[in-house]
């Protein structure tokens, strides 16, 4: 058997594999379908999250439930406005019997970190974060030490609260692939809510995949075959969100500053993502389009204009997706 055709056999059954996450989170979890594929998506990618909705969407147990069913070790971090940057990655604590001072790692040396209400703690706390985000590695002392892969961060934020809260610079926010927003469940979702959880047995979550599992996923993902000529399609998305005009889009006066290259590097791997989930080794113009809402939305910075004319960055590229060619 051709090496192509041996990798597109292991998408396909990996694909498999990672929809049975799927169907295990959806024992707990109620609705949010797309939203549950984006995360999956984030997490192939190596990517980590931003998650924002008003309380009580299930923000936290989402992710709880996601890292028990594939083997993940986890980690809550409530940020809050008295928390130390060495709660986060740790410190050196003296040790009398040793006469010497030893490590103690802090929560963030986990494969699944949930940063709960993030944007309630202090620059300097949210800044502990990005060592380990960025490099995969958190400092303590003089000594660097690697954090255990898959590596993933999901930071919560609740948008209705500005009281007591500190908002997240833009260069800490552009670290996140995906900014993804909880909505309401429907009426019918709600009853199956209420019928789950307030009954006598609560549902449960079994590990369905292992760890070494979501490894080899992750490679498989950035194996499959993406054009040339949707790269570039790609690089055009991105770069309308900073030259509009280039592109026949009249939206300029709207936006302070486009997106980062971080946001075509992640494009290019949530549409490999995308393909890799249906079973596909190769990548098509829908599959780009599908998460690119998701990935620019934080990356874009709107004028006074936009703000006074009430344009959402969602509009904007919205805008820029119905204009620039596709292949």
């Amino acid at each position: 058997m051709k090496k192509k055709e041996r990798i597109e056999d292991e998408i396909k059954e990996f694909s498999r594999r990672v929809s049975a996450i799927k169907d295990e989170v959806s024992k707990v979890i109620v609705g949010n379908q797309d939203l549950l594929d984006k995360f999956l998506a984030c997490i192939l990618s190596g990517g980590h999250v931003l998650l924002e909705g008003v309380p009580g969407l299930a923000k936290t147990l989402m992710g709880k439930t996601l890292a028990s069913s594939m083997s993940l070790s986890f980690s809550r971090i409530q940020f809050t406005p008295d928390l130390l940057p060495a709660d986060i990655t740790g410190t050196l604590i003296f040790d009398p019997k040793g006469v010497k001072f030893v490590t103690k790692k802090g929560p963030v040396f986990s494969n699944f970190v949930l940063a709960d209400e993030v944007n309630r703690a202090p620059a300097k706390v949210q800044s502990a974060l990005l060592e380990a985000m960025q490099e995969f590695q958190v400092t303590i002392g003089e000594k660097t030490y690697p954090l255990e892969r898959p590596f993933f961060v999901v930071a919560t934020q609740n948008p209705i609260e500005q009281e007591g809260t500190y908002p997240l610079p833009e260069a800490q926010v552009d670290r996140f692939m995906a900014k993804l927003l909880v909505d309401y469940p429907s009426k019918e979702e709600e009853l199956e809510i209420l019928r789950r959880m307030g009954g006598v047995k609560q549902p449960h979550v079994k590990p369905v995949i292992s760890r070494e599992e979501i490894l080899r996923a992750q490679e498989l993902v950035r194996s499959v075959h993406l054009d040339p000529r949707i790269s570039g399609y790609i690089v055009d998305l991105v770069d309308a969100t900073r030259r509009p005009e280039k592109y026949g889009i009249k939206i300029k006066e709207f936006i302070q500053y486009g997106a980062s290259p971080r946001g075509s590097l992640y494009l290019y791997l949530a549409s490999k993502v995308r393909a890799f989930l249906q079973g596909r080794s190769y990548v098509i113009p829908d599959d780009v389009k599908w998460m690119a809402r998701d990935i620019l939305r934080h990356r874009i910075i709107l004028s006074y204009e936009a703000e006074a004319e009430e344009v959402t960055q969602d509009q904007i590229v919205a805008t820029v997706l119905s204009s620039v060619r596709v292949p």
